[in-house]
């Protein structure tokens, strides 16, 4: 654990106010002033944790999990067999507040090399966090959320979710498509869901979104949008986005 006077200082310096009500070699937690929760009686500032750190030996990461780490393909082997540590307000407010507690983090903590993001499942090279240039929302999007691929076995339909919206209460998307290249539906998805938290997802079941496809296939494509029930948390459910009517009458 750092000293506690460098922790405070860093915190403020990335977070704003913050007031430390403990510290130990085990745990410090402070409370963020500048950043207030509201519940439907009283409001209290947001609370953030540092732990110490525990043992890690890469365990419960199977095959499929690390395949989705687009972001470290060439380190995420690596990284499992030699780590040892594992590093209800409003969504965007938690997004920004959030993607400030990794820079603090991150200069906490110099030596370590990855970052691990379990709600999502995207892994990083710390250089890679600590040098990024992003700004606002995309912060979060760009760390916290992760697009999967599948194929559909036994057809030629494919398959393109998010995951890591769920944190903040906001949906995530699926997409269902075939004869497109993946790589642009990923963009989509990134894109849909960088809007979805800054408009305080404004997006409206039925509703359709326009995008325009690559170079190869110069077309436009509606999707189509609707809702539907996850399986897991949040109740908020996953944003079902279909390729509907394009320009030249093909689906």
């Amino acid at each position: 654990m750092p000293d506690k006077e460098k922790v405070i200082a860093v915190m403020e310096k990335h977070i704003g106010s913050a007031e430390c009500f403990g510290y130990d070699k085990k745990m410090a937690g402070f409370a963020a002033l500048d950043h207030i929760a509201k519940f439907q009686d009283s409001k209290c500032p947001v609370q953030l944790m540092v732990m110490k750190c525990d043992k890690f030996k890469g365990k419960g990461f199977d095959a499929f999990l690390m395949s989705q780490m687009w972001d470290c393909q060439e380190d995420r082997e690596r990284i499992f067999r030699e780590c040892r540590y594992p590093a209800a307000f409003p969504a965007l407010e938690r997004a920004n507040l959030d993607a400030d507690f990794l820079e603090t983090l991150a200069e906490l903590y110099p030596s370590c090399e990855t970052f691990y993001f379990q709600n999502c499942g995207k892994l990083f090279l710390a250089e890679d966090v600590c040098s990024h240039q992003i700004e606002g929302t995309d912060r979060f999007i760009r760390f916290g959320v992760n697009v999967r691929f599948f194929n559909i076995e036994g057809t030629e339909n494919m398959l393109i979710d998010t995951v890591g919206m769920s944190t903040l209460l906001l949906p995530d998307l699926q997409y269902h498509f075939h004869d497109m290249a993946p790589n642009w539906v990923v963009n989509h998805a990134y894109n849909v869901a960088s809007y979805i938290l800054e408009h305080d997802n404004l997006i409206k079941d039925g509703e359709t979104i326009d995008g325009v496809a690559d170079g190869q296939m110069s077309r436009e494509i509606q999707w189509k949008c609707q809702y539907e029930d996850a399986l897991i948390q949040p109740p908020r459910g996953v944003l079902d986005i279909n390729m509907g009517e394009c320009a030249s009458g093909k689906r």
